[in-house]
C-alpha cells in the first residue's frame, strides 16, 4: 500500500476542490434564472418609462407630486427640516439635484435623503392605508433627484412616481401590511418607501430588465426601519424612516447599478430570499396583483388637514357635526372619539401637537378649524383655554373598528351643556380614495402651504408648472420654482 504523503500544496488543493463542490448549488443558484414574479415585475418596471399612464392615473400622479413638493416646502421650517437644512449645507458636494426650499444644490443621493425628510418634516404628505405607508415622501424625492441627475423629462417623471406607488406598496401588502407591522415591530413606511424610491429612481435611469431585478435585490438588502419610530418625540427619526433614509437608499441603488452594478436575479425566490427572512408565509404573487390594472397611487389617500392620519376622521365628524348644528366650544360639556385600537396608541396625547388627537380636537372646538399653523403651534398646547377644551375630550379605543382596518373609521359623540348629544360616523375621510378631493381642492390645499414660503406668484407658477408635467422637457426646468 502507497502511503499518501500530505504536503501544505496538497492541503491546499484539497481544500480548494472541497470548497469549489460545496459553493457549486450556490453558485448555481445564484445564477439561475429568474421566477416569474420578478420577471413579470422587472419587465414591467423596465417598460415604465415609456408606457403611458391611464388619464386618471396621471391626474393623480402629478396631485400627488404636488401635494408632495408642498410638504417638502411647508416642512422647511420645521425642526426635521431645519436639521435636514443644516445637514445639506455640511454635504454640499456637486451641484446636481435640487434642495426644496432653498439655494442648495447637492448630489443626487443627498438631496433625496434632505427632500425626504422636509416632505415627512409634518404630518402633510399623503397616506396610503393598505400598505400602512406614505409612499408620495420617498417615491417624490427619490424621482426628482434622479430626474435631475438623468435630465428627464416631464413625462418620464409622472410615470417614475407612478411605478414609485406601484411597487412599494405592494411589496408592504406582500408581507402582510398592518398585522404584519404589529407582530413583527418592522416599519412598513420605512420598506415600503424604499422599494418605491428604488423603482421611481431606476425609471429615471431608464435601468433594463435584468438591471431592474439587481434593483429589487438592493432594495430588499437596504430594507429596515423598526416601529421605535413611535417613540420619537421630536418627529425627526421619524422623518428619516419614513422618507430620508429610504429615498437615499432608493437613488444609491439606482446609481450604482446604473455604473455596472450586479446582484441576485430573483431576490422574491429561492434560498434565503427577502420574503423568507420577513414573512415566510407571504404570497409572492401579491407582488404583481393587478399590476397595470390596479395604479396604487389611486388607493393612495391626501391629507385634508396637516396632522396625523388617525385624526382626519374626528375632524371631518367635527366639520359635520358643525354642519348639522352650529356651537362653540362652550356650549360643549363632553367630546368621546372612538377610534381603531392600533390608531388610538399612535395619537394618544402625544408631545407634538400635530399628532396629539386630544388636542387637535380642542384646537378644532375652538378654532372651529385646523390650519397649519396651529397644528404646529407647540406652546399652545399649555394655553389655559386650550387645555380647559382637552378636558373635554376622551379618547376610546375600539376593538370593533380595529376590525375595519385599514379603513379608518371613527365616531365622535358630543355631549352639550343643554344635556342634547349629537353623534357622527365616518366612514370614508375626505382626501381618501372612497372620498377623494377634487383637483381644486388639492391645488388650495397646496397653495396654503406653499405660498407663505415662496410668494404668491412663484406658487401659482410652480402649481401650473407640476399639472402640466406632460409639456416638460427637462425636470430641472422646476428648480428655480422650488427654491426659496
Amino acid at each position: 500500500m502507497t502511503r499518501q504523503r500530505y504536503t501544505r500544496r496538497t492541503i491546499l488543493n484539497g481544500a480548494a476542490a472541497l470548497a469549489a463542490v460545496a459553493l457549486k448549488p450556490k453558485a448555481r443558484a445564484a445564477s439561475a434564472a429568474a421566477g416569474p414574479v420578478i420577471a413579470t415585475l422587472s419587465e414591467y418596471m423596465s417598460a415604465a418609462g415609456g408606457r403611458a399612464l391611464p388619464e386618471e392615473a396621471a391626474e393623480k400622479t402629478k396631485q400627488h407630486i404636488l401635494d408632495t413638493l408642498a410638504a417638502m416646502i411647508s416642512g422647511a421650517s420645521l425642526p426635521p427640516g431645519r436639521v435636514a437644512l443644516q445637514f445639506a449645507r455640511a454635504q454640499a458636494g456637486d451641484k446636481v439635484a435640487t434642495i426644496a426650499a432653498s439655494k442648495l444644490l447637492c448630489g443626487p443621493i443627498e438631496a433625496a435623503m434632505v427632500n425626504g425628510v422636509l416632505a415627512h418634516s409634518d404630518e402633510t404628505d399623503d397616506s396610503h392605508a393598505p400598505s400602512q405607508s406614505h409612499p408620495g415622501c420617498s417615491v417624490v424625492p427619490a424621482a426628482l433627484a434622479a430626474g435631475e441627475q438623468f435630465a428627464i423629462d416631464g413625462k418620464r417623471f409622472v410615470r417614475a412616481v407612478a411605478l414609485g406607488y406601484d411597487i412599494g406598496p405592494r411589496v408592504s401588502m406582500t408581507l402582510g401590511g398592518l398585522p404584519w407591522q404589529m407582530e413583527s415591530h418592522h416599519s412598513t413606511h420605512s420598506i415600503t418607501g424604499t422599494f418605491g424610491a428604488a423603482a421611481a429612481a431606476g425609471c429615471a435611469a431608464s435601468l433594463e430588465a435584468r438591471q431592474m431585478r439587481y434593483l429589487l435585490d438592493y432594495a430588499a438588502q437596504q430594507a429596515s426601519g423598526i416601529a421605535a419610530w413611535q417613540r420619537d418625540t421630536e418627529h425627526i427619526e421619524k422623518s428619516l424612516v419614513f422618507a430620508g433614509f429610504p429615498a437615499r437608499n432608493g437613488v444609491t441603488a439606482a446609481l450604482f447599478i446604473g455604473s455596472g452594478g450586479t446582484g441576485v436575479d430573483d431576490i422574491f425566490s429561492g434560498a434565503d430570499n427577502f420574503l423568507l427572512s420577513f414573512s415566510p408565509k407571504a404570497d409572492p404573487s401579491r407582488l404583481i396583483d393587478k399590476l397595470g390594472e390596479r395604479y396604487e397611487v389611486a388607493r393612495t389617500n391626501i391629507k385634508k388637514w396637516t396632522v396625523g392620519s388617525p385624526i382626519q376622521a374626528p375632524l371631518d365628524a367635527l366639520e359635520n357635526l358643525r354642519k348639522r348644528r352650529p356651537f362653540e366650544a362652550a356650549d360643549v360639556r363632553h367630546v368621546d372619539v372612538r377610534v381603531a385600537t392600533s390608531e388610538a396608541k399612535t395619537v394618544n396625547n402625544r408631545e407634538m401637537p400635530d399628532i396629539s388627537l386630544q388636542h387637535m380636537v380642542a384646537v378644532m372646538l375652538l378654532d372651529k378649524t385646523v390650519t397649519f399653523e396651529a397644528a404646529h403651534d407647540k406652546p399652545r398646547m399649555q394655553d389655559a383655554a386650550l387645555l380647559r377644551e382637552r378636558a373635554k375630550v376622551q379618547l376610546i379605543p375600539d376593538e370593533d373598528l380595529e376590525r375595519l382596518s385599514p379603513a379608518r373609521v371613527t365616531i365622535v359623540e358630543v355631549t352639550f351643556t343643554d344635556g342634547t348629544r349629537l353623534t357622527e360616523r365616518v366612514e370614508a375621510v375626505r382626501g381618501t380614495a372612497e372620498n377623494p378631493m377634487t383637483s381644486p381642492e388639492v391645488v388650495a390645499k397646496c397653495r396654503d402651504l406653499m405660498s407663505p414660503v415662496l410668494g404668491m406668484s412663484t406658487t401659482a407658477k410652480l402649481i401650473s408648472k407640476v399639472m402640466d408635467l406632460e409639456s416638460t422637457r427637462d425636470v430641472r426646468e422646476l428648480r428655480p420654482l422650488l427654491q426659496a
